[in-house]
């Protein structure tokens, strides 16, 4: 099995071999394999802090089917996902993308070296699920508002915004995996509990309300 701990490129300004492996693999239209915890070498990926994307990444064809392929992954009807990070597909660099329901239309949106710059004091408790942690969902506390710095990763302008409600609380959830952190860090354990793929996007349903 490759992953991009197998080998991270002596250059951190460009993808490593065996991450473009990864990129490769397979359809470079398809979905790309999801890493889980419950395999142990997936799980040390998953624990791994991700590093910045250059420029010269970020203008490369690699960077345009990886994020093809994120995109094809978080969007399988098999999924529930409403977002998806670099490491969850093996690849240890900030990139993420995620559903921002806060915009008309609800777009899927890449961003590339997130960056968040401040919280608002207020949380909320809500519910949560992860494509790396499949069948089950847990209630975790998170900031109701977040002002986030990204680089877009379909114009690469820089942006800063504020982001609200249930798209601020999948921002904070996909940036920690680029910290090698994962929801069920964040909850208490006792709400942690099996859910199959329907009980999941109906939790998030009712956290958009």
């Amino acid at each position: 099995m490759l992953t991009s701990l197998d080998a991270m490129s002596k250059n951190p300004e460009k993808f490593s071999p065996n991450e473009r492996t990864i990129i490769h693999a397979g359809d470079s239209d398809g979905m790309m394999r999801l890493f889980t915890i419950d395999n142990p070498e997936d799980s040390l990926l998953l624990r791994t802090e991700s590093r910045d994307v250059s420029r010269e990444m970020w203008q490369s064809e690699d960077f345009r089917i990886l994020t093809k392929r994120m995109l094809k992954t978080v969007l399988n009807p098999e999924n529930t996902g409403v977002g998806i990070a670099a490491p969850q597909v093996g690849i240890l660099c900030k990139i993420v993308i995620l559903q921002r329901f806060d915009l008309e239309g609800e777009p899927f949106k890449i961003l590339v070296n997130p960056e968040i710059i401040s919280l608002s004091q207020e949380t909320k408790l809500g519910p949560e699920g992860c494509l790396s942690i499949p069948g089950y969902r847990g209630e975790v506390h998170r900031f109701t508002e977040v002002l986030i710095r990204y680089i877009d990763g379909e114009t690469f302008e820089k942006r800063e915004e504020k982001i609200c409600g249930f798209t601020a609380v999948i921002v904070q959830h996909e940036t920690d995996h680029l910290f090698g952190k994962l929801y069920i860090d964040r909850i208490n354990p006792e709400t942690l509990v099996k859910a199959s793929r329907d009980e999941v996007k109906k939790s998030y349903q009712s956290a958009r309300k």
